[in-house]
């Protein structure tokens, strides 16, 4: 198929152009927010245990880790993806507009955020994570979505019906890795995780939630790498024996099993009356120094 005809401006504001890719953004941010406000304020879900934050806090982490996404996922891409742009055009560094955002550094700039939130508040920085993890695929799934508009990060060359034939790509019809990606990263690891929230009631298990989310992400990444255009930034003799995503995928997923396999050694969760509990009014925030 023909790739559709998508314009990445939605609108002009004057000189300003609004964009599908920033729109992504604001609504995986907007969404994730409210997504986890609604966490801390079904109780049922904690058994008994006061959340770590109440829903005023988490309207304050929602800066810390926008800036977090924005500043990591730039300075994520020039690292991983390309350096050169530091010698070459330095100031396109800060042009975000033009695209060019990495996962992993947006995840990194987020965990950094977190770490620095938690001590700042004196909360516990791990049940804190197993707040922010379960809203992350949404912002997966919208970012995703605005890729395969952009018409980027497509796939290897392919035969199968659904191919699709990129302007930026050639002539060759490839994988629509993009939507592969929304599905999986997006729409599947966003129901694995509330189902481990609510009805395996982990948020009762520290570190468990973020735990999941790091291995349900690194393995569905790794496994899509198959489909993906390989990296131009390896090596020539890596670049058909491992990708940069599966690189930094790799250390991801082993620390989601160990913040598991740790979280597991606690004692079970409590039973609760009804998982998909109602929410209640905010209760006062757990204060645990790290």
């Amino acid at each position: 198929m023909q790739f559709p005809n998508f314009d990445p401006v939605i609108f002009h504001i004057g000189p300003l152009a609004i964009r599908w890719y920033a729109l992504a953004y604001v609504a995986g941010i907007l969404l994730g927010w409210r997504y986890a406000v609604g966490l801390v304020k079904t109780l049922k879900l904690w058994g008994g245990q006061t959340p770590v934050a109440n829903s005023e806090q988490i309207d304050d982490l929602i800066l810390w880790i926008t800036l977090g996404v924005i500043v990591g996922g730039r300075f994520g891409y020039i690292l991983f993806y390309a350096p050169n742009l530091v010698w070459d055009d330095p100031l396109e560094i800060f042009q975000v507009w033009k695209g060019g955002m990495s996962f992993h550094g947006g995840f990194l700039g987020v965990i950094t955020a977190v770490i620095l939130f938690a001590r700042a508040n004196r909360m516990d920085m791990f049940k804190l994570g197993d707040i922010v993890a379960p809203a992350v695929p949404i912002g997966l799934f919208f970012g995703r979505i605005a890729n395969f508009i952009n018409g980027e990060l497509w796939g290897r060359p392919t035969a199968l019906p659904w191919g699709v034939q990129f302007p930026a790509a050639g002539i060759e019809y490839r994988h629509p890795s993009q939507l592969y990606e929304a599905a999986l990263e997006g729409l599947v690891l966003f129901f694995v995780l509330r189902f481990a929230t609510h009805r395996q009631l982990w948020l009762q298990r520290r570190g468990a939630v973020t735990g999941l989310f790091m291995i349900g992400y690194g393995v569905f990444r790794i496994a899509l790498e198959s489909v993906r255009e390989p990296d131009a930034q390896m090596l020539p003799f890596l670049r058909n024996v491992i990708t940069m995503g599966t690189l930094l995928s790799i250390p991801m997923l082993l620390v989601g099993i160990w913040l598991v396999w740790r979280a597991r050694q606690d004692a079970a969760p409590l039973a609760a009356e009804s998982p998909q509990a109602t929410p209640v009014a905010d209760a006062a925030p757990e204060q645990v120094q790290d």
